[in-house]
C-alpha cells in the first residue's frame, strides 16, 4: 500500500495509506484530506485540484487537455505542480508521493 504524504488546507501534515489502482482523489477524499470531489472524478470540475510536490512532478503521466484547461482555470494555478487528483492513478512507484491540497474556490 503506498504511502501518500499530505499537506492539508490548514496546513497540516499527515501520512495516509492507499491501495493500488485507486485514484489519489479517491484516497484523499476517504481520509478527509480537504477535497470535495464534487463530480466524482469524471474530470468536470476542479475541486479535487492538488499542488504536486517538485520531486513527484516528472514521475507522473503528463496532463491530457481537459485536466490542463481545468487546472488553468483555477486562482491557485501553479504550472509546474497543479493536477487533479482524479487524473491520477496510484501504483506502488508512487510510494512516498508528496502534494498540498490547493485552497478552495
Amino acid at each position: 500500500m503506498p504511502a501518500i504524504h499530505v499537506v492539508n488546507r490548514a496546513g497540516q501534515k499527515h501520512t495516509i495509506q492507499g491501495k493500488s489502482g485507486q485514484t489519489l482523489m479517491e484516497i484523499l477524499r476517504d481520509h478527509n484530506m480537504d477535497v470535495e470531489a464534487i463530480c466524482g472524478g469524471c474530470c468536470s470540475c476542479a475541486t479535487c485540484h492538488v499542488f504536486v510536490d517538485d520531486a513527484w512532478v516528472a514521475k507522473l503521466p503528463k496532463r491530457s487537455d481537459d485536466e490542463q484547461e481545468l487546472v488553468e482555470e483555477t486562482e491557485a494555478y501553479k504550472a509546474a505542480n497543479s493536477r487533479l487528483s482524479c487524473q491520477i492513478k496510484v501504483t506502488d512507484p508512487l510510494d512516498g508521493l508528496s502534494l498540498t491540497v490547493a485552497p478552495e474556490e
